[in-house]
């Protein structure tokens, strides 16, 4: 049976928006008030050059240093903390992120960009040295050749900048500690060198049991302006993170087990073998920029990416239940036991190399503003593993109390890949009169794709080219509103796996293009900003129709679409002494168009039919620089199995915290104190179904995070 979101977190927004403009109406009409100015955001992800966000037809957030910083965000999969659009996707700790966008998982080897440039999400991504995280939301056949049609998630790299020296030591319960520097400075006469250097390290000691780590990172940003024409930006980071990973509960037989009655510090991977995954990362780019005059500018921009990894876990899936003589790979036993697993997948090497060369303009044609950019991307890809383990070692149980022995046989296969592409793109936003304003943008790509076991066996090759185009018409309804709407289109591609039980393996399958129609009206003034978007996405699903039989004969073919229509709503309001944003999100996501009826009308596994984020502070006037803050974020029920037969309930979580600014001499301080999760609640987080198995991820439990910030 079809489960169908509910309303109860869009009127959750609505009761808080009224709430919110009923006070802010009160505050009004008082003696005082207070309008603080706030900055207007700019996003380089979209392609039209550092426009602000208020003024482009499309969705995205943007999330700097501070806002990182005040919501606790250590890695790319806490971003969740800060927009409803945002949800978790397999965030296991001790790996690496994994993000779902508008109820689509983005794909790590496609969908993540640093400056601009494609970059491989499979590992640990240090935010050490990030100024800031753009996320772009829906489609991205304009900015990526392939990518998943959820968004697309960039990562701008700090560059020096004038004088700067700020340190930051932080403290979280059960005993994580970090520390950083961020030093930057302008050398020269003219000050037309510049070095910037970012150190972290970090002593990880969870709440989980037998998680504990270590990580550090190293980067190093310089730039030198040899006129007042020419750029040349280098930058190169390294990082290092150690730590085991928490493998999620699962099922008990037919229930969902009830949160509450999980210890949410368990790890199943508490093994006397169990031992930590390790991901090592070295980046590098330069970049190099020339106006040619007062319209036209070239830049060209390239990077190196090169990852190690070990990747082992004492891993659960599935169980034999003895009582009934049954084996089910998707869930544990009803008692609590569980199939427990040697993974060892250790030396694997990635790398990503990519050239961006293209022309950026703003010149006037006839009666026409134009904004342009033109130009080519070529990106090589890498990755190369050894032999594999995934042996059986035992049944173990989910109080993680019962040993087991070691298999670390390499007895599997991995599979390498190589991948070459070639994207030409242009984008162009006209200005047709002084309100309207038409967007459009092309990209051609062609894709040059390899694998093979690693003993030799199931080569596979082929080639595929696309054209993605993408349209918007935006109207400036006044000097703060802009209403726009667009039609885009992005794409992924898929190979059949070289197995003898498909028939058609080894095919390319024609390209999944995904289309999106997206409207919205956002409005930015000096203290408020809000937007309101609706968009409607359908994404061509690939499904294996299978014959019966032991050995069954398989073919895969594209066999409808998901299709996920939803509504983001954002507020971000500030007077006086109040502050409050909100985010929030409706989303109703189906199978349409399949052959098998009994699918049409699911809803995906877990994807929450709505989210509502909010966050309130103020500063209070009996001692200046002290501000309170609390949080909400909401999200609703979530399916656990693709047959919609078990799901998990909603949950809501606060969050409480205090910041204090202060001079000390010449030294400005800024101390932070945080409760998660204040009230303990206990939920299951999210629900994936990850390697054809329902796997559950505990809320984590409360918890109390302190830091303080020094600039100097």
């Amino acid at each position: 049976m079809a489960h169908h979101p509910t309303p109860t977190p869009i009127a959750l927004a609505a009761a808080a928006l009224l709430a919110l403009t009923t006070a802010l109406a009160q505050a009004q009409s008082g003696d005082i008030v207070t309008i603080t100015g706030r900055s207007h955001a700019e996003s380089s992800i979209g392609g039209f050059g550092n426009v602000p966000l208020a003024r482009t037809p499309m969705q995205a957030s943007v999330y700097g240093r501070e806002a990182l910083a005040d919501g606790g965000v250590t890695s790319i999969a806490e971003l969740t903390r800060l927009d409803a659009s945002l949800a978790d996707a397999y965030n296991a700790e001790g790996y690496w992120s994994f993000l779902t966008l508008r109820g689509f998982v983005i794909d790590n080897r496609a969908n993540y960009r640093r400056d601009g440039l494609p970059i491989n999400a499979e590992t640990f991504i240090s935010l050490a040295n990030i100024e800031r995280i753009e996320v772009l939301k829906g489609t991205s056949g304009i900015q990526a050749g392939t990518s998943a049609p959820g968004g697309i998630v960039n990562l701008v790299v700090k560059r020096p900048t004038a004088s700067l020296r700020q340190g930051t030591l932080a403290w979280q319960q059960d005993g994580t500690a970090n520390s950083q520097v961020d030093l930057s400075q302008r050398f020269g006469s003219d000050g037309q060198f510049g070095a910037r250097l970012n150190l972290q390290a970090a002593r990880l000691r969870p709440a989980t049991r037998n998680a504990n780590g270590e990580s550090h990172a190293f980067a190093l940003a310089t730039d030198w302006q040899p006129n007042a024409d020419s750029q040349i930006e280098f930058e190169l980071e390294s990082s290092h993170r150690s730590q085991p990973s928490v493998p999620g509960f699962s099922l008990l037989g037919n229930r969902v087990p009830a949160a509450n009655s999980i210890d949410p510090r368990s790890n199943l991977n508490n093994q006397a073998w169990s031992l930590p995954v390790v991901l090592d990362g070295d980046t590098a780019s330069l970049r190099f920029t020339r106006r040619l005059n007062k319209d036209w500018r070239f830049v060209g921009h390239g990077a190196a990416q090169r990852l190690r990894s070990d990747d082992r876990v004492a891993f659960p899936y599935g169980c034999y239940d003895a009582a009934s003589d049954i084996y089910r790979a998707d869930r544990y036993c009803p008692n609590g036991n569980v199939d427990l697993y040697d993974f060892r997948s250790e030396g694997e090497r990635r790398r990503v190399d990519a050239l961006d060369l293209r022309l950026e303009g703003a010149p006037r044609w006839g009666d026409l503003q134009h904004r342009i950019e033109a130009g080519m991307l070529s990106t090589r890809s890498r990755d190369r593993f050894g032999r594999q383990a995934f042996n059986f070692s035992g049944s173990a149980n989910i109080n993680a109390n019962v040993m087991t022995p070691a298999a670390p046989e390499l007895t599997d296969e991995n599979t390498n890949r190589d991948e070459r592409s070639t994207e030409w793109y242009v984008r162009d936003a006209v200005q047709l009169n002084g309100q309207a304003q038409l967007w459009a943008g092309l990209r051609h790509s062609k894709l040059d794709r390899r694998s093979v076991r690693t003993n030799g066996s199931r080569a596979t090759a082929y080639e595929q080219s696309f054209t993605t185009p993408w349209l918007a018409l935006s109207w400036e309804v006044s000097k703060q509103t802009l209403a726009y709407t667009s039609w885009g289109q992005g794409v992924e591609s898929e190979l059949v796996p070289n197995r003898s039980r498909y028939s058609n393996r080894g095919a390319a399958l024609p390209a999944l293009k995904s289309r999106q129609l997206e409207a919205g009206i956002r409005y930015e003034g000096a203290s408020e900003a809000w937007s309101v978007v609706a968009f409607d996405i359908r994404r061509p699903v690939a499904a294996d129709s299978c014959s019966g039989g032991n050995t069954p004969l398989c073919t895969r073919a594209i066999d409808g679409a998901a299709h996920h229509r939803g509504i983001e709503a954002a507020l971000s309001e500030r007077i006086g002494a109040w502050s409050a944003t909100i985010s929030s999100l409706w989303l109703r996501a189906t199978r349409e168009g399949s052959a098998d009826a009994a699918i049409n009308g699911l809803r995906p596994t877990n994807v929450p039919a709505a989210s509502l984020r909010l966050q309130l502070a103020r500063d209070l006037e009996i001692l200046p620089g002290l501000s309170v803050n609390a949080g909400v974020a909401y999200e609703g029920d979530r399916i656990a199995l693709p047959d919609n037969s078990a799901s998990v309930p909603s949950w809501t979580r606060i969050d409480l915290g205090a910041r204090f600014r202060q001079r000390a001499g010449a030294t400005q301080l800024l101390w932070r104190i945080d409760l998660q999760n204040a009230t303990n609640h206990r939920a299951w987080r999210e629900a994936p179904y990850q390697f054809s198995h329902a796997y559950l991820f505990p809320l984590a439990a409360r918890s109390l995070r302190a830091s303080v910030q020094a600039d100097f």
